[in-house]
């Protein structure tokens, strides 16, 4: 069932299941929190209280947001656990990876843990080698660019067929639904506003994590030229002993939804290590 939060600026939709500690899962742009649909019973059994929850201006969440920034979307998220009673592990994909380390540095309190799936934490700068020579990297930086240049939701989804080397078996219906929530009036809007702001802020906050983080790649993830390297840069960042890092060998940009076993095995015995259960 849908709840609603309201914070500085607009409403953020959420759905809580299962009972026990804390953990709050964030998705990427242009998706919603059904992106997790896999993820959340598997964690549930495992003994937490799962709470999925829509990112500004996507989803059941609200329009009209004046920015969806990293910082943005960390401030919502401590808003939410703080509302929730704290403290929670952020489970945070690709912008909310870099939510997820503004979190545990500017409130290492309602932290008990980050794990950062496929994440955009670090300014990036484009690989040419990697243009030339990795043909899903060619792939995955034209449609993401084209997507933002022409906002285009047509190149968007061409981009996440890409970003799913193999599929879910809802992947059909799963997109169709994404594709109909997109071209709700006013939502492109919103998700283009996550395009204009960089991970510079996250990146800068990457040193000041004192919280346990998980980082997970998947190995075939076409928005980097090497994804375990970029992982391992994100986790290099922060204090010694903060960051950890584990690779998914043939999942793509989305390895929650797509082998959602794999990402369970790796982030149950990391909650069970840091927030308890």
């Amino acid at each position: 069932m849908t709840e609603f939060f309201d914070v500085d600026g607009g409403r953020i939709a959420y759905e809580v299941t299962g009972e026990g500690p804390l953990v709050v899962l964030s998705h990427g742009i242009g998706d919603r929190r059904e992106a997790y649909r896999f993820l959340v019973p598997r964690l549930a059994q495992a003994g937490y209280r799962v709470v999925a929850a829509d990112l500004r201006g996507h989803g059941e969440s609200s329009m009209g947001w004046a920015s969806i920034s990293r910082t943005d979307v960390a401030g919502d998220l401590l808003a939410l656990i703080r509302h929730l009673g704290g403290p929670a592990v952020i489970v945070g994909h690709s912008i909310s990876g870099g939510a997820a380390t503004i979190a545990a540095a500017t409130e290492p309190g309602l932290i008990s843990g980050i794990v950062e799936i496929n994440p955009f934490t670090r300014t990036q700068r484009l690989d040419v080698g990697g243009l030339l020579r990795i043909r899903r990297y060619r792939r995955g930086i034209s449609l993401l660019t084209g997507t933002q240049l022409f906002r285009s939701l047509s190149l968007w989804m061409r981009y996440l067929d890409v970003a799913y080397p193999t599929k879910p078996a809802d992947y059909a219906d799963y997109m169709a639904a994404l594709r109909a929530k997109l071209h709700e009036p006013g939502r492109m809007a919103e998700f283009m506003k996550t395009g204009k702001s960089t991970p510079a802020d996250a990146g800068a906050q990457l040193p000041n994590v004192t919280r346990p983080a998980l980082v997970i790649m998947g190995t075939l993830d076409p928005d980097f030229a090497d994804p375990k390297g970029e992982g391992g840069a994100v986790a290099a960042a922060m204090p010694a002993g903060i960051g950890s890092v584990a690779t998914i060998e043939g999942a793509g940009h989305y390895p929650h939804a797509q082998s959602p076993d794999e990402v369970a095995a790796l982030v149950i015995p990391f909650l069970k290590e840091h927030a308890g259960a």
